[in-house]
């Protein structure tokens, strides 16, 4: 029962992780390979901030909003290079120039910080829940994944831009012709994407330990996820986050780290080979 519930928290954060690049590739069509990055520079700022005695809690509200004034940056620089193209070169262009800087933030984080570390911890380790003894980690994980997606969900659901970005996402020219300001809903997606990917730095933070090198792992299981739940799917890819959260956490207690990766990778392998849209793609 306590790898279920690791599984299911780690998957939480996964989708966290992996929604915001479902976000930049279903409005821009551009894969952000930066996104673990963006994560990683809010994580060490609010590390850093907390060396400096600031209560963690600000600290960590510091470290979100850091990662989502990354992520503007990036739009309003790189990504927008990107969608002056269309089509293949657009999507390569992209990939070329958030891959670069994916390079170039990981060796800077690495250089200047190498020891800097984001780690949360709760006044007791663990808790007596329904006679499971749980880390109080994990529920801090949990608590703070839900009220994002809850917050998320009641934004696309219930406001103008939501449904707008919505809208985008299946069908940009439709929604174009349908007066939609898809210039202005992409900034905003980018900026909520950075967003995201501060808070699942936090709740790393609460699962274990972020480090400056983790911005590639955490683009690599982005990607996973968003290939295989859909990466134009949202609804696809919260399940498939805790699919492979649930996998994940199994494989790391029975087989180790790396057999994990391998099985991973063989999985969106697979997706992209059977169905390639995703295997969850069909819900919206």
């Amino acid at each position: 029962m306590g790898i279920v519930l690791d599984g299911l928290v780690q998957g939480l954060q996964l989708a966290l992780l992996s929604v915001g690049v479902v976000f930049v590739y279903g409005l821009g069509g551009v894969l952000n390979l930066a996104h673990g990055q963006v994560a990683v520079s809010g994580g060490l700022v609010a590390a850093l901030l907390m060396q400096n005695r600031l209560p963690p809690v600000l600290a960590c509200v510091a470290g979100i909003l850091f990662a989502g004034l990354v992520a503007l940056l990036l739009d309003q620089t790189l990504l927008r290079q990107a969608y002056a193209r269309r089509g293949e070169e657009r999507l390569l262009l992209g990939i070329i120039l958030t891959l670069g800087l994916s390079f170039a933030l990981d060796g800077l984080f690495t250089w200047r910080y190498p020891n800097v570390a984001l780690t949360l911890q709760m006044g007791s380790p663990y808790v007596r829940l329904g006679g499971l003894t749980v880390r109080t980690g994990s529920l801090a994980v949990a608590a703070l994944a839900l009220a994002a997606f809850l917050l998320l969900l009641a934004f696309l659901k219930t406001t103008f831009l939501g449904k707008a970005i919505r809208c985008i996402i299946q069908n940009e020219v439709g929604a174009w012709l349908c007066g939609v300001d898809v210039h202005r809903a992409r900034t905003l997606t980018v900026l909520l994407s950075g967003l995201l990917a501060g808070v699942a730095a936090v709740a790393q933070g609460f699962f274990s330990y972020l480090g400056p090198e983790m911005g590639t792992e955490f683009t690599i299981l982005a990607l996973i996820v968003a290939v295989v739940g859909g990466v134009r799917s949202l609804t696809g890819t919260f399940l498939a986050s805790l699919m492979l959260g649930l996998v994940n956490a199994a494989l790391s207690y029975t087989v180790g780290t790396y057999i994990t990766w391998v099985v991973l990778l063989a999985v969106a392998a697979c997706t992209l080979l059977i169905r390639p849209e995703g295997l969850l793609a069909y819900w919206p």
